[in-house]
């Protein structure tokens, strides 16, 4: 689990997140939404690799980065359950309410 939030960490993770919310997308796709080199942005993909969080797969070429839901899913379970916060708590917190 420490290895998703340590990749949860820095905002271009996060947004690489948030594209591959929509499907899979190339590295270089990917890499041209941000300011930075394209080693730099390796670094990025790595990280959520290596935490588990996107899925590469190497196509004519191409390396094509996809969410890994269930990692995610697991570790935000994790740490709910770390921090006692029942399922029922946490909707009712995301609606405004005090549970």
């Amino acid at each position: 689990m420490t290895s998703v939030f340590d990749a949860l960490s820095h905002p271009i993770r996060r947004e690489v997140l948030e594209l591959l919310k929509h499907g899979g997308r190339t590295a270089g796709e990917l890499a041209d939404h941000f300011p930075v080199s394209k080693p730099t942005m390796s670094g990025h993909f790595a990280k959520l690799k290596a935490a588990g969080l996107i899925l590469g797969e190497n196509r004519a070429g191409n390396i094509v980065y996809t969410l890994n839901m269930s990692t995610l899913e697991e570790a935000l379970h994790g740490f709910m359950a770390r921090m006692d916060i029942s399922r029922e708590e946490a909707r009712g917190s995301s609606k405004g309410e005090t549970p």
